[in-house]
């Protein structure tokens, strides 16, 4: 994220921030490891997700645990026991039910039953993205999932770094002010180049399927679609009054702070990966 603040303080909290960083990537990477670890630890991204959610959207929701819960639950169920195509359909009306029943029997405003629908898609929909890319397999390397899920992560969580640490060195110009007014210019351009970069070292170590072109296409795609993630987060928290979603991560606030960037990347991420699996039948 890239972020300017006051001269006098401008780089206090680069250390805190950046070490939160490297904890994070090591913590999501190494989760992914056991296939069985994944789906637990999407099922806990869904709990946790949601309770920042329901702070933001319905704050005086009474039972907030256990419905995280259920919800997290019943997503681990589906994770377990439906097909792809099965997981998404039932996610989606699980999304609406959700909406629906903040509007019609919590009767909170129709914007918050929108945004509680957005968060249950977020978490149900796009994160769980993961999971599925971990059961990618290769006849020829079984790893190949795990690695998928390597490169997606380290790509879009080191871009978040890239942006953040460019825009406190050279970010002087505002590019959405409105929502985000720490968020620069400088920092979203350089730190999407370097994305470009880093994609293509990822690449090389982690899939030999592609080249130069290939991989500095999906650093320019995921690197944008990495800062329109934290945006539109940084907008909902804005709109609700909400500065962290949570105290969770030191440095980061919640959860939903520092993975914002996947709600687009996770699930762009397998749709390409399953458009490059049907074009190879």
């Amino acid at each position: 994220m890239s972020e300017v603040s006051n001269p006098k303080g401008k780089f206090a909290d680069v250390p805190v921030r950046v070490r939160s960083w490297g904890y994070i990537v090591l913590v999501l990477t190494i989760a992914f490891v056991p296939q069985t670890t994944s789906l637990l630890f999407v099922s806990w991204i869904t709990f946790q997700g949601m309770r920042e959610f329901m702070k933001m959207f319905v704050p005086n929701f009474g039972p907030a645990l256990p419905f995280a819960i259920f919800a997290a639950l019943l997503q681990l169920l589906l994770l377990i026991y439906c097909s792809y195509g099965a997981y998404l359909v039932w996610a989606a009306l699980l999304c609406i039910g959700i909406g629906l029943f903040f509007r019609l029997e919590q009767k909170t405003t129709v914007s918050a039953a929108i945004g509680m629908t957005f968060g249950a898609a977020a978490c149900l929909l796009a994160f769980s993205q993961l999971a599925f890319i971990r059961t990618v397999e290769n006849h020829q390397d079984e790893l190949m999932g795990l690695r998928l899920v390597a490169y997606i992560i380290v790509l879009t969580e080191l871009n978040d770094v890239f942006q953040y640490l460019m825009g406190k060195f050279f970010g002087k110009r505002k590019i959405v002010p409105r929502i985000s007014p720490n968020k620069t210019v400088a920092g979203c351009i350089g730190g999407i180049g370097l994305t470009v970069i880093l994609s293509n070292i990822l690449g090389y170590l982690l899939l030999p399927l592609g080249d130069f072109i290939c991989f500095s296409l999906l650093g320019l795609l995921f690197g944008t679609l990495g800062f329109c993630g934290d945006v539109l987060f940084s907008f909902l928290k804005r709109k609700t009054g909400v500065k962290d979603t949570g105290t969770l991560i030191p440095g980061h606030g919640g959860l939903l702070d520092r993975i914002d960037s996947l709600v687009f990347n996770a699930p762009v991420f397998y749709g390409l990966i399953c458009l490059i699996e049907m074009t190879n039948l």
